[in-house]
């Protein structure tokens, strides 16, 4: 059986491309609160990369440098070959449009139908299509989360997990090459929690989208993650699969294994 999962992980690894983000070195401080410090990451296409780390470690300092809404002090965050901090406004919106984000709190738009909201990222970034093929967008990505007898509906209408769904539809609605996942089962029941998860797996299968996530939450670390960097100290303090960590003996690493 090992061995069988040795050959299973030796081919996985051949075939992830090449890196779709790249960080390098990165710091971030904030007077003197130095939250990043020469942090390291490489993300293939095709993979899931969890970044695992206390609250306050610098979880949501790390995504807010990598979609260009914080510059770092020091270091690199290649993505796509574009060094992030070092591109304007239309540069970044360019670089954009290939990642899809979903935000902890969804954030949908409670004044529009579920319709309206997966409608408005293709508004939003000038997509020129005719009506007809942003209505079957629409329900290409209802489909991918089943939920597409919600298309006229209100966001209040909807149960949590069923907001979380939406909300990742309209992330999958541009068909992003990258999704960074902030908390995606915060707030989610256990049961709710574990059907995201497995729908995000189902996404990277389906799409082969590399995705970073933010987590806590244990078992979407273990049902998502390929690899997962623990963020202690500013730093990639240790990298490895899920089995991998939980059997090291390091008590820094240890302790979110408990």
């Amino acid at each position: 059986m090992i061995a069988e999962e040795n050959i299973s992980n030796k081919t996985i690894q051949q075939e992830l491309g090449k890196p779709v983000i790249t960080i390098s070195n990165l710091c971030k401080s904030f007077v003197t609160n130095h939250v990043l410090k020469d942090f390291n990451l490489s993300l293939h296409k095709g993979e899931n990369v969890v970044v695992l780390g206390r609250s306050g470690s610098g979880k949501s300092v790390l995504i807010k440098c990598i979609i260009g809404l914080l510059n770092p002090d020091k270091g690199t965050i290649e993505m796509f070959g574009k060094n992030i901090p070092e591109l304007d406004h239309e540069e970044l919106d360019r670089i954009r449009v290939k990642v899809g984000f979903l935000f902890q709190s969804n954030a949908l738009y409670d004044s529009m139908t579920v319709k309206e909201n997966l409608e408005f990222p293709l508004r939003r970034h000038w997509f020129e299509t005719t009506q007809q093929k942003v209505d079957e967008m629409v329900m290409e990505a209802l489909e991918n989360v089943g939920l597409t007898h919600t298309i006229n509906m209100m966001p209040e209408e909807l149960s949590g997990g069923m907001r979380k769904r939406i909300a990742l539809a309209r992330t999958l609605i541009l068909k992003p090459e990258i999704i960074l996942y902030d908390e995606p089962t915060t707030g989610l029941d256990p049961i709710t929690g574990k059907e995201i998860s497995e729908l995000m797996v189902e996404v990277q299968k389906k799409y082969q989208t590399s995705s970073l996530i933010i987590s806590h939450d244990m078992n979407c670390v273990r049902l998502t993650a390929d690899k997962i960097v623990v963020l202690i100290d500013g730093k990639c303090y240790a990298q490895g699969t899920f089995v991998e960590l939980k059997k090291t003996q390091d008590p820094r690493v240890k302790q979110f294994f408990e």
